[in-house]
């Protein structure tokens, strides 16, 4: 199986995003030894932001693409064609004011793409095109944004990165939030974390068998 391990958390060895995704590769290796893992960080290799002649060259038709449109299209061209590859996605980041933090954003901006990830059919509906099934977002939260908590109306992390992805193929990722973090008390924190890799672990298992 074929992973595609991204990491957007601007923290280094500090981040829990990061941690929670090392373990849960961790977990994964263990269990599904031929594993082959594909990672980005995006902190390091953060895609451009979508500028006027990335969108020019974007609704262009690849055929009528001048090479100045075909080079503003290469570092995009390229993550598509890694995203397209994978069997299985594992996404983690920290909710960075409500939503994601911006370098996933770019991302997610530089992999929307017109006959790559998704395609017009002659009725006008989309279809996406990316096909696997596994497909985990991590993400650490400051805050308690759980069902039922005072904050829960403020995520607009998860239905983000829902829309986004569904429209791309992907009709049910797996989330695993942990959350309270940042702003809660030591307990809060380490249950928070105890739940996640709790989480984690049987996750892992399902996807190896």
């Amino acid at each position: 199986m074929k992973l595609l391990h991204v990491d957007a958390s601007a923290k280094r060895e500090w981040s829990n995003s990061r941690a929670l995704s090392r373990h849960f590769i961790d977990l994964l290796t263990r269990q599904i030894p031929a594993l082959e893992v594909d990672y980005l960080d995006l902190a390091v290799d953060t895609p451009a932001h979508v500028s006027e002649a990335f969108t020019v060259a974007t609704y262009t038709p690849a055929a009528d693409r001048t090479p100045a449109m075909q080079q503003t299209l290469e570092a995009s061209d390229a993550l598509c064609k890694r995203v397209l590859a994978a069997e299985a996605f594992v996404f983690a980041m920290p909710m960075y004011n409500f939503s994601m933090p911006s370098v996933f954003k770019a991302f997610i901006d530089n992999i929307v793409r017109t006959d790559l990830t998704y395609k017009v059919g002659s009725d006008g509906s989309y279809q996406g095109q990316l096909v696997p099934e596994k497909v985990l977002f991590l993400t650490t939260r400051g805050a308690d944004l759980r069902p039922g908590s005072p904050l829960a109306g403020m995520d607009a992390l998860t239905p983000a990165l829902r829309a986004a992805f569904a429209f791309m193929g992907v009709p049910s990722p797996v989330f695993v939030d942990a959350q309270p973090l940042t702003f809660s008390a030591v307990q809060e924190r380490e249950a928070a974390l105890a739940r996640a890799k709790e989480e984690l672990a049987a996750l892992a298992q399902r996807w190896a068998e």
